[in-house]
């Protein structure tokens, strides 16, 4: 059984009751459909950054968003890295508006069968790791953590996840968010992948305290700006069983709040006070047509014809208004026409 030692801390409390009043201010408040998927797109655009800046990759933020606009025909494992970030958290933000997602170990591996696809081998992506592994300092790449061994990871995240079942009706929300993100990386479960996996999956819990702007939100950027900090309060220092019985999750509930909040405050300043207006408002048919872009690439008339019930003719001023608004751009001519995502 899994019981996290941590204390409810003045400065736990204060960071729970302000994220819960800056989530009820943004819960309140209307914007206008394309300030939101523009926002959206920011965020995802800098979540793949961010994440994957942490685990060391060395592409900067403007190529990540040119990779991201323009797949590259020859692909380095530094992009796909990006790339596989992407696809994995834009899946996961359409099945959380869907409201069909819940944790699970099955979802947990499914994760990190994205994040590590053709960047492993077969048998590690999508799997729990079947060889011991050791973590070492960024900095000096001396060995500073020995995680649970291969027979014992399993259950514990078993263990895990049953803690964060069992506990959703007497554990702040917050709190249950931060105790698994730190015991998932302390289990370090698989071979490669775990902290861009913990990641994603850490935002399905946010995402269930409720917060309509979650797909606005790019934590990981708070912990790329200070990554030292960052592995520092979330992992462990030595044997992991030599220290299971003394680890304290207190002090990073405190940076793990810290964190959330500086990412309000952010989302909040970017968001326009401003009132959504029908000049501005997408309708339920313009979701589906960027939904569709945003999965395949591009829409043609013919494609979209399939997903709504419009004329023809309505069609077309559909597409126009989406132009008008800078979401996409027009490609091709007569009978060829396409529709694409706006590039900046």
């Amino acid at each position: 059984m899994f019981l996290p030692q941590y204390k409810i801390t003045d400065k736990l409390l204060a960071n729970i009751k302000r994220i819960n009043t800056l989530v009820s201010e943004l819960n309140n408040k209307r914007f206008p459909s394309v300030v939101l998927l523009d926002l959206e797109r920011t965020a995802c655009e800098v979540s793949s950054y961010a994440s994957t800046s942490i685990e060391g990759n060395p592409l900067p933020l403007t190529e990540v968003k040119k990779i991201l606009k323009t797949t590259p025909i020859s692909i380095r494992d530094s992009e796909k890295e990006v790339l596989n970030y992407n696809k994995a958290l834009e899946d996961l933000n359409t099945k959380l508006k869907k409201g069909n997602v819940k944790l699970s170990l099955e979802l947990i591996l499914q994760i990190q069968k994205h994040v590590t696809r053709g960047l492993l081998p077969f048998f590690e992506v999508g799997s729990f790791r079947e060889k011991p592994v050791v973590v070492n300092d960024p900095k000096t790449r001396k060995v500073v953590y020995l995680p649970p061994d291969v027979k014992d990871v399993k259950s514990l995240m078993e263990n895990l996840i049953t803690f964060v079942k069992n506990n959703k009706e007497n554990i702040d929300p917050l709190i249950l968010a931060g105790v698994f993100h730190k015991q998932m990386v302390i289990i370090h479960p698989f071979m490669d992948g775990n902290g861009r996996t913990t990641r994603l999956a850490t935002k399905v819990l946010l995402f269930e305290m409720g917060l309509d702007t979650f797909n606005l939100f790019s934590f990981e950027n708070y912990y790329n700006n200070n990554v030292a900090n960052y592995f520092q309060t979330v992992g462990e220092f030595g044997n992991y069983y030599d220290l299971v019985d003394k680890i304290d999750f207190t002090v990073f509930l405190e940076y793990f709040t810290d964190g959330i909040i500086d990412e309000l405050l952010r989302v909040k300043k970017m968001l326009p006070e401003v009132l959504a207006t029908p000049q501005s408002t997408l309708k339920p048919y313009h979701e589906k047509a960027m939904e569709f872009i945003r999965e395949n690439g591009f829409i043609t008339d013919r494609d979209y014809s399939k997903i709504v019930d419009r004329a023809k003719a309505t069609r077309a001023l559909d597409f126009q208004k989406l132009i008008s608004l800078g979401l996409i751009e027009r490609k091709g001519k007569g009978r060829a026409t396409y529709y694409i995502l706006k590039t900046k």
